[in-house]
């Protein structure tokens, strides 16, 4: 389980940093005890198991991450839940069916709870989806750039957004709306943990974090950066 990561208000600037500092990094006034609008508030992991998700994309770092962890630089692979839990993801062998591997992912919900009808229906178009010759090696060959698991799981979004007599999203609209906004959150969450030693506030001028100072010493701003720049879908 992820550390706590909280979030501030104090000298006018909202800050982010892992567990409640004492004193301010900026002005070095004691945090706790201010007013009840600058308390600090936990903020939620953006990570998720995905075997506990249903009706969900899924994205998680490839094989080739060895700490798999969210970094903003490694490849990243995906799947779909169905609804027990069980993720569907491309590969050079095929469609395969992953019961474990997916405890750390990020997860964009296709299906609303109340949507009954098309929960019922879920994993029947799934499994029938996934049989079809496009996803069989003995019949399409599998392609790091045109034809990988992200191409799997667009398809099969736009195959149920047909069936509900929707139209299609192509590659450049999904990853925009729905891929890019988290993977940027969970790479600066990330950065986080890994920098405990540090806080930071969000600046409109980068597509990071701001370092505005070292918790436990006197307050000094830096320029340094947290990077939460989009991460590559992997085509493994």
């Amino acid at each position: 389980m992820d550390s706590s990561v909280v979030m501030f208000l104090h000298c006018g600037r909202q800050m982010v940093c892992q567990g409640v500092p004492e004193q301010c990094p900026l002005c070095g006034e004691r945090v706790m005890g201010c007013r009840l609008e600058e308390a600090p508030v936990s903020l939620p992991s953006p990570f998720c198991n995905g075997h506990t998700t249903s009706c969900c994309f899924l994205l998680a770092p490839g094989q080739d991450n060895t700490h798999r962890v969210f970094d903003g630089k490694s490849e990243l692979h995906t799947g779909i839940s169905d609804t027990k839990g069980v993720v569907y993801n491309y590969t050079h062998q095929g469609v395969v069916r992953d019961q474990t591997g997916w405890e750390r992912c990020i997860r964009v919900v296709l299906v609303q709870q109340d949507s009954f009808s098309l929960r019922d229906q879920w994993d029947k178009y799934l499994q029938s989806y996934s049989g079809g010759a496009l996803w069989d090696p003995a019949w399409t060959r599998f392609d790091e750039v045109t034809h990988n698991c992200y191409s799997y799981c667009l398809g099969f979004i736009n195959r149920v957004l047909e069936v509900e007599g929707r139209g299609p999203l192509t590659r450049e609209q999904f990853t925009e709306r729905y891929i890019l906004p988290r993977t940027t959150s969970a790479t600066r969450y990330t950065g986080l943990l890994q920098n405990d030693e540090y806080c930071f506030t969000t600046d409109r001028y980068s597509r990071g974090l701001v370092v505005v100072g070292r918790l436990g010493t006197e307050s000094s701003t830096s320029g340094a950066t947290l990077p939460g720049g989009p991460q590559r879908s992997s085509s493994k």
